[in-house]
């Protein structure tokens, strides 16, 4: 085994070294998105793996070294990892982890820290953790996010959303079952063969794919018999991760829905908005405040493509762009409140109502404070503002049971058929 680098609190550096030789597992959240930016990485010199593993026992295992108090997702994402490591796949001492954090006060910039204390615990303390962010919180000499590695995962970010958008459009209604799964995976076959020629990124190339892909989906035979459309929103990780939500899209699909999952973007675009206006306000460096700016725009400059492109199809329906969301939240919470997902929570509900998705799922795990006062305590205001509204949060966490919780979805569905049958 190599000697292993630490800096004077005990952290373990990723070095330039352990770049050739070692795996990275990062747990998988969005299994679009994330299969199609793991080439980003791949294409870098990184040995990239997705941990797509999802046992109940990883829970029990995340609380044996985790507070049981910690919130939901971090018990579940230490719990994988434990796993992954315990599971005998791996040379322990030639393996890292790698987790995201946002830079805020939530848990997604906290519980790396309980990551590192869960792995000493475990007896893993040489296995090395990186840091995913933008923020500058942590440096590795061996893992670099450079401006072209960022722009492609930007673009591998979009992809996913306009996958991911079509595909759940689609799916519900295909009269082959499986045309819209087995188009996801030719697409992100065609991608990744651009992203290792290195195409696929400009602005040009996403305008020129993202037409493709639409024209491709439009093309799938469909039966567009009239059914209860339900958005999902929540905690990022509880949102996407079917892990964490117990396979919520694949249940209400068997329950024959169209569901509608607002994409990644905006969740971006919503944090580096966070960041601009925190350094405004309170003071901050310069060049922070000139790169957050630039991403911004960058991110602005995407999304425009891609909207421009769902646009021109009259068979697709998306949400409005994240400057187009504020307004909707005046007079119902401030776009002061950025914690975890912020003012940004209740307006995916509105945009969910306003754009025919009045029947909503709102994923809320154990632990996330932010959730339970921007999520949880809108829902009485926003059913006020929108009659309509049938939203019905679901609690998540290592002691709720999936009957009890799809028994409740269920019930939210029985009141979208009444309402749906009485509207003719």
């Amino acid at each position: 085994m190599e000697t292993i680098k630490r800096e004077k609190n005990g952290r373990v550096i990723f070095t330039k070294e352990m770049k050739k030789d070692y795996t990275i597992l990062v747990p998988d959240m969005l299994p679009i998105h994330f299969e199609i930016m793991k080439y980003v990485f791949l294409n870098e010199g990184y040995h990239i793996e997705l941990l797509q593993t999802a046992k109940e026992e990883m829970k029990q295992l995340g609380l044996r070294y985790v507070h049981n108090d910690t919130c939901y997702p971090a018990i579940l994402v230490i719990g994988q990892f434990i796993d992954a490591l315990q599971s005998g796949k791996y040379d322990v001492d030639k393996t890292a982890l790698m987790i995201m954090q946002s830079g805020g006060g939530c848990r997604a910039s906290n519980y790396i820290h309980l990551l590192r204390k869960a792995l000493e615990k475990a007896g893993y303390s040489q296995v090395p953790v990186i840091s995913f962010n933008l923020s500058g919180i942590e440096h590795n000499s061996g893992f670099h996010l450079t401006f072209p590695i960022i722009r492609r995962c930007i673009a591998g970010v979009i992809y996913g959303d306009m996958l991911m958008l079509l595909s759940n459009q689609v799916r519900a209604y295909e009269i082959h079952k499986g045309d819209a799964a087995r188009l996801i995976d030719s697409w992100i076959e065609k991608l990744t063969a651009q992203f290792q020629k290195a195409k696929g990124y400009t602005l040009k190339d996403m305008a020129g794919n993202f037409e493709r892909i639409i024209a491709s989906f439009a093309k799938i035979p469909v039966n567009r018999i009239p059914k209860v459309k339900v958005g999902i929103v929540g905690e990022i990780y509880v949102k996407y991760a079917s892990f964490a939500n117990n396979h919520l899209e694949e249940f209400l699909g068997e329950q024959d829905c169209e569901v509608m999952v607002p994409g990644l973007l905006g969740f971006l675009m919503f944090k580096v908005d966070a960041r601009i206006q925190d350094i405004r306000l309170y003071g901050g460096s310069r060049a922070k405040l000139a790169l957050a700016t630039s991403l911004l725009n960058y991110f602005k400059k995407v999304e425009k493509v891609f909207m421009e492109c769902v646009d021109k199809s009259r068979q697709f329906t998306q949400l409005s762009s994240y400057e187009n969301t504020k307004p909707l939240v005046d007079g119902l919470i401030g776009i002061g409140n950025r914690m975890g997902e912020g003012w940004f929570l209740p307006g995916e509900m509105i945009e969910l109502v306003r754009n025919g998705y009045s029947n909503i799922v709102y994923a809320q795990p154990f632990g996330c404070l932010p959730t339970y006062v921007c999520g949880k305590g809108m829902i009485h205001k926003i059913k006020d503002l929108y009659p309509l509204a049938n939203i019905v949060p679901i609690d998540y966490d290592p002691g709720a049971t999936k009957v009890n919780q799809e028994n409740r979805i269920k019930l939210m569905l029985s009141v979208a058929r009444e309402s749906m049958a009485a509207e003719g």
